[in-house]
Formats: C-alpha cells, structure tokens, sequence
C-alpha cells in the first residue's frame, strides 16, 4: 500500500503495481501545507479522493475520514463515509480508533462499506497520546494495541494499520488477527505495509522531518530542482525552444506575411507624411 493526494501520485502509483493505493489524511501536510491531519475537512478528502480514482485502474483505493468527521456518533460516520465512496469515487474508507471506535466501525461495515481500522499511533489523537510517541512499548501498552485490533476486526474491518508499534507487538498481533496487517513503523511482521509517497519518493528538501521508519526511495526533489534549473537557463540565453519546439510556416505563406505587414506599415507612414 502507498498514499497518493492528485491525479498524477495515483497515476504513477497504479502503473508501479501497487496493490492498495490510499488518500490518505497526510495529504494535509504534504499536499496542502498544513501544520498537521486535524487541519484537513471532509470536502478536501473528497475533493483529493476524486483526483486519485480517475488516475487508478487496478489498485484498490482507500479513503482516509479525516477528523471530526466520524467522531460525533456513528450516524455521522454513517455519513461521512457514504460521501467519500459516492463522490470520492474510492472503494474503502479508513478510519483511525480502537475499541472505542468499535460501534462506529460497524455502523459502516454493516451499510455496506469496506473500512480499513487504524490502531496504535494515530495521528489525528497526537495531542491526547503525547505527540508522536511509539505506541505499545510497555506490556499494558501493547496488550491495548491487540484490544484495538482484536475490537476493529470484530466490527467488521477487512485489514487494520498499525502505526509505530515495536516490530515483536505487531508481528505477535498479526499473528493473533484473521485478518491482514498493514504496518507503518511497525516492523516487517506485519502483512503488508504502508509508506507516505511524497516521503518514500524524496518529494522534499534535504532537512525536512521524516520519522524514523521512511526509507527513501527516489529524490524527486533533486530530479525536480535540475529539470526546473535548466529550464530557466535554456529560456534565458534563447536555446529553449528549439526549432525542434515550434510550428512551422511555409516559406511562402510568411514571404506573403511580411510583405502585407510591410505594405501597411508604408501605408501608414504614408498617411502621416
């Protein structure tokens, strides 16, 4: 699985092969610049889910609720999640809680939406759980990690990510779930996992945060930089565009051109004489 926010991320995402492509509620930050997911609304994950299922053929596609659009009670959840899979156009929704959560979840399953859970680190609880802290570190800790999951598998959920959990926890927590584990530093136990595009593919400059668990993949950033580079010098010292980069016009036809442009302009002087 891997995120995508446009038309283009999904594009290339679904051409690679991947299996599952989710728009997920991180697009607030690498997208839409914002400080954080609380800041992202329920029309700008639909707006995004739209651009990202026009570009998908084959991969199954996810859409993340952001919050306060699912919290409220099931019914709102209910609501929420039948918007982003009709105007979204994706298959699935994704929904970060645990047990808590557990009701809401299946209010959705049991209207008939597929519902990715989230259990662990989530991020959109970062100012409850402490900031961005590694979930599951302690016996207790990690024994409410399978609670959450063993709770969202009960309701319904088809597969559940688990965010920065000690690898052992999640690989010993896959083991206990029927169903698949998409892990997001969580060590490689899990069934699959999951990374952010625009972090996995270098879309930054060198200096940005990144979390421990992204491995960089490409650098686009510095792919981007040369081509934008070379662009401004080529336009400046005239050797872009090339005639190779223009339309031609019959040798006659522009002889025609410029002897009327000159006959008018001799027209014209002759007027003012």
């Amino acid at each position: 699985m891997i995120t995508a926010h446009d038309f283009p991320s999904a594009h290339v995402a679904d051409h690679a092969g991947m299996d599952i492509i989710l728009v997920g509620d991180s697009l607030a930050m690498v997208a839409l610049g914002m400080e954080d997911t609380s800041e992202v609304v329920l029309e700008e994950m639909i707006l995004h889910c739209r651009s990202v299922s026009r570009a998908t053929k084959a991969a199954f596609t996810i859409g993340d609720l952001p919050m306060g659009s699912y919290e409220i009670a099931p019914e709102q959840a209910l609501e929420s999640a039948v918007k982003v899979i009709k105007e979204g156009r994706v298959q699935a929704v994704k929904l970060e809680g645990g047990l808590e959560y557990a009701p809401t979840i299946e209010k959705i399953t049991r209207a008939g939406i597929p519902v990715l859970g989230h259990v662990g680190l989530t991020p959109q609880r970062q100012h409850s759980i402490g900031g961005f802290r590694v979930q599951g570190k302690t016996t207790i800790g990690a024994l409410k990690v399978l609670e959450d999951a063993l709770a969202v598998q009960a309701a319904g959920c088809f597969a559940v990510v688990i965010e920065a959990v000690p690898a052992e926890v999640a690989a010993l927590i896959t083991k206990k779930l029927k169903i698949p584990t998409i892990g997001i530093g969580a060590g490689n136990g899990c069934s699959g996992q999951v990374l952010v595009q625009a972090d996995m593919s270098g879309n930054f400059p060198p200096g940005r945060f990144l979390p421990k668990f992204v491995k960089q993949y490409g650098n686009v950033w510095a792919e981007s930089m040369k081509a934008i580079e070379a662009y401004k010098s080529e336009v400046k010292s005239r050797q872009y565009p090339a005639p190779a980069h223009t339309y031609p016009m019959p040798p006659e036809e522009y002889t025609e051109f410029e002897r009327l442009i000159d006959s008018k302009r001799d027209a014209t002087v002759s007027t003012f004489s």
